[in-house]
């Protein structure tokens, strides 16, 4: 595992974006699923709705308004961001990166260095590690975290696995130097001797769009898929986190030298409350101080720890200074988790578009 501390750095706001249409699970019955699944469904996973883009929507708008809102409201001199980082699964192009675009679009100066970062559910705590990281630097005084997700557009909706779980939306974060601010702390993990059981085998390079990868495939479930869309072996993704995320929290809370005393809220990603119920269990962490934004959003992959964070916490980060615990993981697989404090800091209404 990586360990890593930074100090002097500090999240100052955390603004969200989602799309206007709402799937409501309890249409999804049909021939995939009857009404007593669909009901078992709701209840194991949480998931009752989620926001689904427009078919001309992408990641980078939901970022673009996310981003809008965060600094019209905190009157941000768009000169002064020093650092833009694209966080998503789904960009616009395969070439080129999507940061500059948005740099463009959103009037930073052509001074701001400007990346992508593809990394799945865990990507909201390696995106904090990586801006945290460049804002010690000399030279760079604030950073703009964008992390977006339009997973819709990357499922089958007649795949049994994955066509109730999940959701579209976006977050930008704002992370400054801050001299005396506290330490932060943070985890970092992979094991791709397992990528295979969350991916999308077609489409890319390995192998390349063509007519025999979007050739939809039936299987023994019932489910109907093609190799450009997400498979997911829920049972090996559960096992996994099971195995290696409580482990790497409790890891992290030693490193930090804090106890479960000194934790206002745990942010875990939202995959599956039935998974996460029982991390929370090993942990002996009470579940009232762990937020859950399921049940409205459903799995937004890296976007659903800073997402919940606007939806369920909004008062409390901007009138509190909190200690909190993130934890991030899935596909890679890749997992982290980091301990970090915030001091009242701007958390605007989340933007439906």
């Amino acid at each position: 595992m990586s360990l890593i501390t930074y100090k002097d750095v500090a999240i100052k706001g955390i603004s969200a974006a989602v799309p206007k249409r709402i799937i409501d699970n309890q249409d999804m019955q049909g021939e995939l699923f009857s009404v007593q699944e669909i009901e078992n469904a709701i209840k194991t996973t949480g998931i009752r709705f989620r926001r689904m883009a427009e078919p001309d929507q992408c990641s980078s708008d939901l970022c673009f308004h996310a981003a809008e809102k965060l600094l019209d409201d905190m009157s941000i001199d768009r000169s002064s961001i020093d650092l833009l980082i694209f966080m998503s699964q789904t960009p616009d192009y395969l070439q080129p990166a999507t940061a500059p675009i948005l740099q463009n679009r959103l009037g930073l100066s052509k001074s701001c260095a400007a990346f992508d970062i593809n990394l799945a559910c865990s990507g909201y705590v390696y995106g904090l590690s990586t801006a945290f990281a460049y804002c010690s630097q000399e030279g760079i005084n604030r950073v703009l975290l964008l992390v977006g997700e339009t997973l819709t557009k990357i499922i089958s909706f007649e795949d049994r696995a994955t066509s109730l779980l999940f959701g579209d939306g976006a977050t930008a974060t704002l992370i400054e130097k801050t001299p005396g601010f506290p330490r932060s702390y943070f985890s970092l993990n992979s094991d791709g001797g397992s990528f295979e059981v969350l991916w999308i085998e077609g489409g890319a390079y390995r192998m390349p769009s063509s007519g025999e990868t979007l050739k939809a495939d039936k299987f023994p479930d019932g489910s109907v898929r093609n190799k450009e869309q997400l498979y997911m072996d829920g049972l090996e993704v559960f096992n996994f986190t099971m195995r290696e995320v409580p482990k790497d929290i409790k890891n992290l809370m030693q490193f930090a030298g804090i106890d479960e005393n000194g934790i206002d809220y745990m942010v875990l990603h939202q995959a599956n409350k039935l998974m996460t119920d029982f991390f929370l269990k090993k942990l002996k962490f009470p579940k009232e101080k762990a937020p859950y934004s399921l049940y409205n959003y459903g799995n937004t992959s890296a976007v659903s720890i800073p997402l919940t964070m606007v939806s369920e916490l909004q008062n409390d980060l901007q009138n509190k200074n909190l200690n909190l615990v993130l934890s991030g993981f899935g596909g890679g697989l890749s997992w982290g988790s980091a301990f970090m404090k915030t001091d009242h800091i701007i958390v605007p209404d989340i933007v439906e578009m």
